[in-house]
């Protein structure tokens, strides 16, 4: 991706940049705000305002007030209070108050310079080309069943062998980790009472290879569309900026939590842990952009209503590594970041206190995290084209990725090999897990090819509104959508999407996690269901995983096509390393 390393693909970028140019609302000025982009004194900017601890929530919701700003929410459990206010002086007068522990912008608001209309996701969908000529004819399936229907025989100890399922031949994430119909399904599929959280760009809960195991009791959105970066809310199929807790407008949160947990019903393909629970916690924008306080929200949400594990495939807008004292920084954004900093680890902390597993993807820029001083050229990401180059330490964070208690997990392609794109560093991998690869060690393309990548549901909806579907037939027009038919016909089609990305790694470990409490939780007393010490899951997790040595001191790329700048050294030992860290998951081993 261009703007996030882990984030997702605007939906009709090129009518969104139109929206973009002709938005008439102007941001409030903002630390290193575009030329174009100037305030009027008149508008109004979010804010969320960290109190000094939990204790002080109604100190820092009266110096709001005094500040002559209105409340919108209040999360008590970490002491958040997201709040409006037009008056320019808001944060410095806010932040002064001792009952405040920092301010940050959340959400806010601007007009956007016309050249944003470029992807976002230039890793996971790279090489995507809806009317390429070339098309495979195992694109779509007519096997004579109808999607969502006549499910096959599920997964179970006791219940026999299981069935592949028809799609599994595209899964070599799958083999790779033991998650097969004669390795871990028939072992240990998961639980139906283990809940695992989606925090993403949402989940559409009525895909069929989603349905059967998708709690939608539990599931919140936590998010308000922004059209700025989301396009015109009167342009959606609901018309409005508020999206139901089972929409997914981009489709990255559906394909994450399919690689999770689809279920084994005879239909597409089956996730790490076909049996568990997923529950939609949507903080991610249809654009792929995840501010604060919904992201917050989500964290202690999931910790106070017995979810079990969570994944977390984004990092934290608009600074993509945050620094508390950074030279290159104002005073005001220095104070951003370190409000980003707290905020996100308290959330964390109360999260993982209640219980909950936390695993974040660990990026895709093919950077070595643990450098001692590294390029930051995307930050602040909003409002769009708000961006400067600095330079950062080993001191500046990604978040949640880097934040203390989080299992952070890197990417490797089919053969094993890192993929080109997946960040590493020995301090800040923790794991690894199959998300693929840009291309294949014989093959001649340019792009990433389909055998490559990591199949996971589609949204039907979004996959006709790309263009990569017939919306008639519903026969596929891109090599990287695969549509399941049992009739030609739109309406007897279930789709799945070809992507990669660290993105695409995180959830099978989370899986993988998912699996563990299965198998070892006990009874949630509090909440139902099970529950398990994510310490205990975190040990399992790394223990069980396939051990890797450093195959070189530098992994190299030449032989893809790959320049010198994708050239990763790899420092460590088998235990433990720069590049796998403890190892890649299995599924089988950790429930054997």
């Amino acid at each position: 991706m261009v703007r996030t390393r882990r984030s997702v693909a605007l939906v009709g970028i090129a009518a969104l940049a139109a929206a973009l140019v002709s938005t008439s609302t102007a941001a409030q000025a903002t630390p290193g705000a575009a030329a174009g982009a100037a305030a009027d004194a008149t508008d109004t900017s979010t804010y969320v305002v960290l109190a000094d601890d939990a204790a002080a929530v109604d100190g820092a919701i009266a110096a709001v007030q005094a500040a002559g700003g209105t409340v919108d929410r209040v999360n008590r459990a970490i002491g958040l209070v997201t709040a409006a206010s037009s008056a320019e002086s808001f944060a410095a007068t806010v932040s002064a108050e001792p009952a405040v522990a920092g301010v940050a912008r959340d959400r806010p608001v601007g007009s956007a310079p016309q050249d944003v209309a470029a992807s976002r996701d230039a890793v996971e969908k790279e090489g995507r080309n809806p009317d390429a000529a070339a098309r495979s004819s195992a694109l779509l399936r007519t096997d004579g069943r109808s999607p969502g229907h006549g499910p096959g025989k599920g997964p179970g100890k006791g219940h026999g062998p299981v069935t592949p399922e028809p799609l599994a031949g595209y899964q070599w994430d799958m083999k790779m980790i033991g998650a097969t119909a004669t390795g871990s399904y028939v072992k240990q599929p998961g639980r139906k009472d283990v809940l695992v959280g989606v925090i993403d760009t949402g989940i559409d809960g009525s895909h069929p290879d989603i349905a059967p195991n998708f709690n939608s009791a539990l599931s919140r959105n936590f998010t308000t569309d922004i059209e700025l970066i989301d396009g015109p809310c009167a342009e959606e199929a609901d018309q409005s900026c508020e999206d139901a807790a089972d929409v997914d407008e981009d489709g990255h949160g559906t394909h994450v939590a399919g690689t999770i947990a689809a279920p084994i019903n005879g239909l597409g393909m089956a996730g790490v842990a076909p049996n568990v629970s997923l529950v939609n916690l949507r903080a991610g924008q249809d654009s792929g952009y995840f501010f604060l306080a919904a992201t917050v929200d989500a964290l202690t949400y999931a910790g106070d209503n017995g979810i079990d594990v969570v994944n977390m495939s984004f990092y934290i807008d608009p600074w993509l590594f945050n620094c508390r004292a950074n030279p290159a920084d104002s005073a005001a954004e220095q104070l951003e970041q370190a409000t980003i900093i707290d905020a996100t680890q308290r959330a964390l902390d109360y999260a993982r206190g209640h219980g909950v597993t936390l695993i974040s993807a660990l990026g895709n820029d093919n950077t070595d995290l643990g450098l001692a001083v590294k390029t930051d050229e995307s930050s602040p990401d909003f409002p769009p084209g708000t961006e400067k180059t600095r330079t950062v330490t080993n001191d500046c964070l990604d978040m949640p990725t880097e934040a203390n208690g989080v299992i952070s997990v890197s990417s490797v392609g089919p053969s094993g090999k890192k993929s080109d794109f997946s960040n590493h560093g020995l301090e800040q991998n923790d794991i690894s897990a199959p998300g693929g690869f840009y291309r294949d060690y014989v093959g001649t393309n340019k792009f990433s090819t389909p055998g490559n990548l990591i199949l996971g549901p589609y949204p039907k909806a979004l996959a006709i509104a790309n263009g990569e579907v017939d919306p008639v037939t519903g026969e596929s027009l891109s090599d990287f959508v695969v549509a399941e038919c049992s009739a030609a016909g739109i309406d007897s089609c279930a789709y799945y999407q070809l992507i990669q990305g660290t993105s695409m790694a995180a959830p099978h470990a989370v899986g993988v996690a998912a699996l563990i409490v299965s198998k070892d939780g006990k009874r949630d007393r509090v909440h139902g269901g099970r529950t398990m010490d994510p310490v205990a899951v975190e040990k399992v997790l790394r223990q069980t995983a396939t051990d890797v040595a450093c195959p070189a001191p530098v992994v190299t790329y030449a032989a893809e096509g790959r320049d010198a700048s994708y050239d990763a050294p790899c420092v460590g030992n088998v235990w433990k390393n720069s590049i796998y860290g403890t190892g890649i998951v299995n599924a089988l081993r950790a429930v054997r």
